[in-house]
């Protein structure tokens, strides 16, 4: 055996058996199910007691939201099926040592820290979503919308608790995640159905046109927030998981699939947590809003604040506390476990377990901050505005490298560190697009698509020229 393999089997076996850096075996593969249940669960989750009241927020009408919905979160399914559970299929590696054939060791290492970072602050948005329901029973103030810093002892210590919880569960690898998802699921799906029907109910909604009338032709939008149209809710929503399918993080969730079929589990996510669980938590803030609190709050020219954990216990009691608990960890679980198998890249001797700790770590830290739930909808765009070129690379590379005649996983093959087609194509493209953004006002996922698509032309332009 070469030294390069026993190599490979050591850093394999203290990375805890999760083949970080070599190809999915048959025996570990998975059927459908098993990703039918992670999906459902990480997208009906803590995200959506965020996101659908924040809609409202941005003052959308009904059909921006139902239709733009249904098209957004369609357009989104398309991609995990045929993009990235394609490529997972057929290569059955992680994002990170795929794009490290690609982009070299050194070049992958900056993209590997970024990812991981990032992973954990929408993580860290999870646990501040679980923590609001936790802070119910010790009577926790809440944090508002426009906060940012910690608000007090109670807070820190049920963030900091939750997180430990999370982080132990996620640090024992793809199956606990996977099996708890599973486990939680059902609940967080049925928990949003009931919340969806008693806001109906408090609403007084009886008839389709009453439902129509919540959001009516659409408002102003709260004091600190931009108004969304018919295009910002299909774009966003489409973009929403950007670094997950176009970006391709979920390589490393797909190369368990016996199937690239399995890609379609995707709209268990997309539908029943990116529509029917956003509407619902909108409906839940909609009862809110009527409140006096919420209208002293408008009154004074100030946004109500959005903590899911009040909104689902005024709606379904106890039940409301545990299915927002519940729905906080299904997202942070398999985002820690991603941000985890991140770190692991730049550290490979280290084990799986210890790095999801890490992760875990500043997701935590992340959490005693409202400001990445709050500004969940600004964050994610930029999330993935700056993640999702990317995965233009690997996309364009698999699909198109024949065409363009350069040499595939060229990293790997010339024994390079640092593959500067990647940098200039992901440099230009970014620079570009956020500078559009920033200059004429672009809502910035307007322009994740365009930078995606030059990115992945610009690398095949480049690795033409540089192959030579």
């Amino acid at each position: 055996m070469s030294q390069v393999s026993i190599e490979k089997e050591i850093i394999e076996e203290n990375a805890g058996g999760e083949f970080e850096r070599t190809p999915v075996p048959q025996s570990k593969l998975k059927s459908w199910k098993s990703f039918l249940g992670m999906y459902a669960g990480e997208h009906a989750a803590g995200t959506e007691f965020m996101i659908g009241p924040l809609f409202l927020t941005a003052g959308v009408s009904a059909f921006d939201l139902i239709v733009g919905l249904l098209l957004g979160n369609l357009l989104a399914v398309l991609c995990w099926r045929y993009l990235t559970a394609e490529i997972a299929f057929k290569n059955r590696l992680t994002l990170y040592f795929q794009l490290e054939k690609i982009c070299g060791k050194n070049l992958v290492t900056g993209y590997n820290l970024a990812n991981g970072i990032l992973f954990c602050f929408l993580a860290g948005s999870m646990i501040t979503v679980s923590a609001t329901a936790v802070g119910i029973p010790f009577d926790m103030p809440m944090p508002k919308l426009e906060d940012t810093l910690p608000n007090g002892a109670t807070w820190v210590i049920i963030v900091i608790a939750i997180g430990a919880v999370i982080s132990i569960i996620a640090a024992r690898g793809y199956d606990t995640v996977s099996k708890a998802a599973n486990w939680m699921s059902p609940i967080i799906v049925l928990a949003f159905l009931a919340c969806g029907v008693v806001a109906l109910n408090q609403l007084g909604v009886s008839s389709y046109s009453q439902f129509w009338d919540i959001w009516g032709q659409g408002r102003d939008p709260f004091p600190g927030q931009i108004k969304y149209t018919f295009w910002h809710v299909v774009i966003w929503s489409w973009f929403a998981n950007a670094a997950m399918h176009i970006g391709m993080s979920d390589l490393s969730v797909f190369r368990f699939a016996k199937k690239a079929s399995s890609g379609w589990t995707t709209a268990a996510g997309m539908y029943i947590g990116h529509y029917i669980a956003w509407i619902a938590a909108c409906l839940l803030y909609a009862v809110y809003l009527n409140s006096p609190e919420a209208q002293a709050f408008l009154s004074n020219g100030e946004a109500p604040p959005v903590a899911p954990g009040p909104l689902a216990y005024n709606a379904i009691g106890v039940f409301g506390i545990i299915a927002v608990v519940l729905a906080g960890w299904t997202t942070a679980n398999p985002t820690i476990y991603r941000a985890g198998l991140a770190f692991q890249a730049i550290l490979p001797k280290l084990s799986t377990a210890k790095v999801t700790i890490l992760a875990g770590t500043i997701a935590t830290i992340a959490g005693l901050f409202p400001a990445f739930a709050m500004k969940l909808l600004g964050f994610v765009a930029l999330y993935g505005f700056i993640l999702a070129p990317f995965g233009a690379v690997i996309v364009f590379e698999h699909f198109f490298h024949e065409q363009a005649g350069i040499v595939k996983n060229y990293a790997e093959v010339a024994n390079i560190k640092f593959n500067k087609s990647v940098l200039f194509a992901w440099a230009i493209s970014f620079g570009l697009f956020y500078f559009i953004s920033v200059q004429f006002d672009v809502f910035l996922s307007f322009v994740t698509l365009p930078a995606w698509l030059l990115c992945g032309v610009m690398f095949l332009v480049f690795s033409k020229q540089f192959q030579r």
